[in-house]
């Protein structure tokens, strides 16, 4: 029997250049960073558009992130409705500041004053501590200190396309400042959590493998496979290798994802699942 231990990035530091990387993109593929290195996690939510999901909440720090769902423009016959992430909302309550990103702007929220931002200029704001880049029509680089860096990725499909809607992806790239206490279906990963791959197997699906994974009292099945991260390229991606959590994650993430699920933009995650 082939066994090997996987344990969550936990709190790191990732260069531009690595896929060492906690992230949420496309419809939606949630990637968690593993150890050993160049190995992950991934798994997908099943949510209607206009759901809106907790993705971090620290109660120590203040800072939350949520992202609320969109589909494409017409849904056909018998198909799955493809979900991705059209707004994300962030919060720092120690410095009363919010942010609102969608794909036409990005609005600041300082106390009562509103600062907003088109995609099509290059800029940075900075605010005692927190500072916000915009790469022109590719990214937004938000960062706490030295300590957490996160980064939003732009997706732009061609203008007037009958199916698709411009999109947005997000990724942790350094999340040194937050707690133990971090929750959320990112934030959960923050810190470290150990898996343990075993019975590695053909799968039920030709050319792909199974195995099965134990973590968190749970025996999983899981397969390998691959997801994208956009940093680098974000036309095409690269592939990240995973083990696939089926269910929406179910057994890996902590209770159930509908869990994550909260009323606003900028609510908080208060209550852990159990």
């Amino acid at each position: 029997m082939t066994l090997y231990h996987l344990s969550s990035a936990g709190s790191y530091h990732s260069t531009s250049g690595s896929y060492h990387s906690t992230s949420v993109d496309s419809d939606p593929h949630f990637l968690i960073a593993m150890r050993p290195p160049n190995d992950a996690v991934c798994f997908n939510i099943d949510e209607k558009p206009g759901v809106i999901l907790n993705l971090v909440t620290d109660p120590v720090t203040g800072f939350v992130v949520n992202g609320e769902l969109i589909g494409d423009k017409k849904i056909e016959n018998n198909k799955k409705v493809n979900t991705y992430f059209g707004k994300f909302g962030l919060v720092y309550n120690k410095m009363e500041l919010r942010m609102e990103i969608t794909t036409q702007e990005i609005k600041l929220f300082h106390g009562a004053d509103i600062t907003r931002f088109p995609w099509s200029a290059t800029a940075t704001s900075t605010h005692a501590g927190f500072a916000i880049t915009i790469n022109k029509e590719r990214n937004l680089i938000v960062t706490m200190g030295v300590d957490v860096t996160f980064v939003i990725l732009l997706h732009r499909v061609w203008k007037n396309h009958p199916l698709h809607q411009d999109f947005l992806g997000f990724y942790t790239l350094d999340n040194h400042r937050f707690s133990s206490q971090t929750l959320g279906l990112l934030g959960q990963f923050y810190h470290p959590i150990d898996a343990e791959v075993f019975n590695i197997r053909p799968g039920f699906d030709q050319g792909k493998v199974d195995a099965t994974m134990f973590v968190k009292g749970h025996k999983l099945t899981v397969t390998r496979g691959n997801q994208k991260d956009y940093r680098l390229d974000p036309k095409h991606g690269t592939d990240v290798p995973c083990w696939f959590v089926h269910n929406s994650g179910k057994g890996f993430i902590d209770g159930n994802h509908t869990d994550y699920i909260v009323s606003t933009l900028f609510d908080p995650f208060n209550i852990k699942p159990v």
